[in-house]
C-alpha cells in the first residue's frame, strides 16, 4: 500500500495512504493487534528501511478486516493535512533534458543515450511544498513560471558505485515531484553579461521558495513491477498540458541510480527527480498565474495538487 505523512490537530503521523482516505499506521495496528511501526520516518517503513517487515505484516492484516472496520478507521484526506514524504532530504537531486521531446520542444536537439549523459542539478529543501499548499508567484520575477511534472525516486539504501542492474535494489520508493520553473528569471537587470549568465540565470530559477511540491505519497518500490510503465499527466485549471508515460524517459530511473552512485555516495532519504516530458508553458507560451490549480499525477501514485498565489 501507498503510505504519507501527514498532519492532524498539529501531530505529525504515518498512514498507509488511497485517494480518499488516510489510515494511520497506528490507529491500523490497534485495528489488527500488532504493535504500531514507530514515527513518521518513511524511509524505515519503505523498502530497505528497519521497519519495513513490520509494515508489510500491518498492510497483510489491514487487508483481512472487513471493510466495515476499514471505513471505521479511515480519515478523509480532506481532513487531514499531507506532507512531503521527506521533510529534509540530504540531497533533492534533479535532473534535465531526460526526455528527447521536452528537449525538443524548448529548442534543444535530442541525443542517443549512448552519446550523452544525464545532466543533475540540486534544489535547496526550500523548495519543497507539501500537497495541497501554494506554489507563490516569487515577486521578484512573477511572469514566467512554468511546471514540470517529474517521477521521484527515494533512495532507501546506501549505495555507491551500483550497477544499473542492481540499482533499483537501493531504491525504498516513488514519488510525485513538480519541478516548477522560472523560465525568465535575470538577476540585476542592468549588469555586465559573463559567459555564464545564461546558465546561472536558469539554475536559479529553480530555486524559488515553494517551487518543488512533492507527494501525495510513496508507492514502495516493492510493489512496482516495472517503473518504466507509469502514465504521467499535469493540468492546469482541468486542461492536460502534459500526457506522457516513464517509458519515454531516455536514462530510466536504474540508470539515473547507477550514473549519480557512479560519483557520489546515495544515502537513505536522498531523492532524485528524474526530468519532465513535453508539454512546458515556455514552449506554448503559457504560464502559471495567481488561481490557478495544478494537478500532476503518475500511475498509482496519486494527484499532487497545488495552488497557485
Amino acid at each position: 500500500m501507498r503510505i504519507c505523512r501527514f498532519e492532524k490537530s498539529g501531530n505529525v503521523a504515518a498512514g498507509f495512504y488511497t485517494d480518499d482516505h488516510v489510515i494511520p499506521l497506528s490507529v491500523a495496528a490497534t485495528a489488527t493487534g500488532l504493535d504500531a511501526p514507530e514515527g513518521a520516518d518513511l524511509v524505515s517503513l519503505l523498502p530497505g528501511g528497519d521497519q519495513r517487515k513490520a509494515v508489510v505484516a500491518l498492510q497483510e492484516a489491514y487487508a483481512k478486516l472487513s471493510e466495515e472496520k476499514k471505513q471505521s478507521i479511515a480519515i478523509p484526506v480532506a481532513d487531514v493535512s499531507l506532507l512531503v514524504p521527506i521533510p529534509v532530504p540530504g540531497k533533492l537531486m534533479m535532473l534535465a533534458g531526460n526526455y528527447s521531446k521536452h528537449v525538443e520542444e524548448t529548442g534543444g536537439q535530442a541525443v542517443v543515450r549512448e552519446s550523452t549523459f544525464p545532466y543533475v542539478f540540486m534544489k535547496p529543501t526550500t523548495t519543497l511544498t507539501n500537497p495541497g499548499d501554494p506554489i507563490r508567484i516569487p515577486a521578484i520575477s512573477p511572469n514566467h513560471i512554468d511546471w514540470e511534472i517529474e517521477f521521484g525516486i527515494i533512495i532507501g539504501k546506501t549505495c555507491k558505485g551500483v550497477s544499473e542492474e542492481e540499482a533499483l535494489d537501493y531504491v525504498a520508493g516513488y514519488t510525485v515531484v513538480n519541478d516548477i520553473s522560472d523560465r525568465k528569471y535575470r538577476p540585476n537587470p542592468g549588469r555586465v553579461e559573463r559567459p555564464k549568465d545564461t546558465f546561472f540565470d536558469w539554475l536559479h530559477g529553480k530555486w524559488h521558495d515553494t517551487f518543488c511540491p512533492m507527494g501525495p505519497c510513496v508507492l514502495p518500490a516493492d510493489e512496482v513491477t516495472d517503473p518504466q510503465n507509469l502514465p504521467m499527466k499535469l493540468t492546469v485549471n482541468g486542461d492536460v498540458e502534459q500526457d506522457a508515460s516513464t517509458a519515454e524517459m531516455d536514462f530510466p530511473a536504474a540508470a539515473v541510480v547507477s550514473f549519480v552512485s557512479s560519483w557520489v555516495r546515495l544515502n537513505p532519504g536522498d531523492i532524485i527527480s528524474t526530468g519532465t516530458p513535453d508539454g512546458v508553458g515556455v514552449a506554448k507560451g503559457k504560464f502559471l498565474k495567481p488561481g490557478d490549480v495544478v494537478e500532476a499525477s503518475i500511475g498509482s501514485i496519486g494527484v499532487l495538487r497545488n495552488p497557485v498565489e
